[in-house]
């Protein structure tokens, strides 16, 4: 290799340090590392749906198609997956969005019914899952919360000079598209007494 080679070796390297090309690549790693933990809290409400089901079948058998409701509802979300490249498809993304709104439309009614046993409230097992549910809900706003705020700092990386530059030149990487709001959650709920 020749000194001129040498030179124009260095020079691109240490270019390319002031050009985002890996910070651009950690960010899409955040955000790939963000969804695997919105992933992670869905399957956990996933894993908890049988056993609060099992629970509330043993004091309301006559609820039958609020049980199936919720079984069905489980048994779609859990089959709608996403890769990280499906995270740059809104259509994949509302996909997933439209199962999971559909379990926790289900589950809505699954507490509704809860409430009309008392000796199920009452049950131990149930208000423990109850609890855990909640809980598990809270995980998911915040992981939901996390991925955007994730998603948001690659995409403005992305689109911002120098990056952009460089992003069109070499990575070629994709903006990532935000979790959005249900559809239905958008109208208030209707209470009668």
């Amino acid at each position: 290799m020749n000194r001129v080679s040498l030179w124009v070796l260095l020079w691109v390297v240490f270019s390319l340090t002031g050009c985002g090309y890996n910070t651009m690549q950690q960010a899409e790693e955040r955000v790939f590392k963000a969804w695997g933990d919105v992933e992670a809290t869905l399957q956990r409400r996933a894993d908890l749906i049988p056993n609060l089901v099992e629970t509330v079948k043993g004091y309301a058998s006559h609820e039958r198609e609020t049980l199936e409701a919720v079984i069905n509802a489980r048994a779609k979300a859990t089959s709608v997956k996403l890769t990280a490249d499906d995270l740059s498809d809104p259509a994949a993304l509302a996909r997933l969005q439209q199962a999971q709104g559909q379990i926790s439309s289900s589950l809505s009614r699954l507490l509704v019914v809860a409430e009309q046993y008392p000796n199920l409230k009452a049950n131990e097992n149930f208000r423990d899952l109850q609890n855990q549910l909640e809980g598990t809900e809270n995980r998911i706003n915040v992981a939901r919360q996390r991925y955007n705020q994730a998603a948001e700092e690659f995409n403005s990386m992305i689109r911002s000079f120098p990056n952009s530059a460089t992003n069109s030149l070499l990575l070629h990487l994709q903006r990532k598209e935000y979790i959005k709001a249900d559809e239905a959650a958008k109208a208030a709920p209707k209470v009668k007494f």
